[in-house]
């Protein structure tokens, strides 16, 4: 073993190199025993839906020409149904307004649940101030506080 051995990734490198120098060549000879004549196609003018769209999906064929029969194939009204199992392809604006009896029945019960505990916490505080007899005037810059935090809660 007195011959020098190449560093790993001096001799990957090396390779690598090589066969880049190399893929150019066969590819190019790949192709040319590959030419086929080019398919006829059908204008794109007149398809229809029953059209055969086979011969346009071909690797030969020219991106948008593919491109042009694709959407003359999705124009079809066929094509333009929404799925009726897909979750978000409905339109969910046009849904019927709540009625008035409803809402006034949704209000009354928010103020039932949601305002009273504030009024009854609020009740509270001031009832045990009073109590202590150490109850101070609020300034206009806590009501401003609280109304904020109120708001937020």
């Amino acid at each position: 073993m007195s011959e020098e051995k190449e560093a790993f990734l001096d001799r990957w490198s090396r390779l690598k190199q090589e066969q880049a120098a190399e893929k150019p060549v066969a590819a190019e000879e790949e192709r040319e025993d590959k030419k086929e004549p080019p398919v006829a196609l059908p204008p794109v003018d007149q398809l229809t839906a029953e059209s055969d769209f086979k011969p346009f999906m071909g690797a030969q064929v020219d991106t948008g020409t593919r491109r042009t029969a694709l959407k003359k194939l999705f124009t079809d009204p066929h094509y333009n149904i929404p799925d009726p199992y897909e979750p978000f392809s409905g339109d969910l604006t046009g849904g019927e307004p709540i009625p008035m009896e409803m809402l006034k029945t949704l209000n009354h019960a928010r103020k039932l649940l949601f305002d009273e505990p504030e009024k009854a916490a609020e009740g509270a505080a001031a009832h045990s101030g009073s109590e202590s007899g150490a109850a101070q005037p609020e300034t206009p810059d806590q009501d401003l506080k609280n109304a904020v935090g109120k708001q937020d809660a």
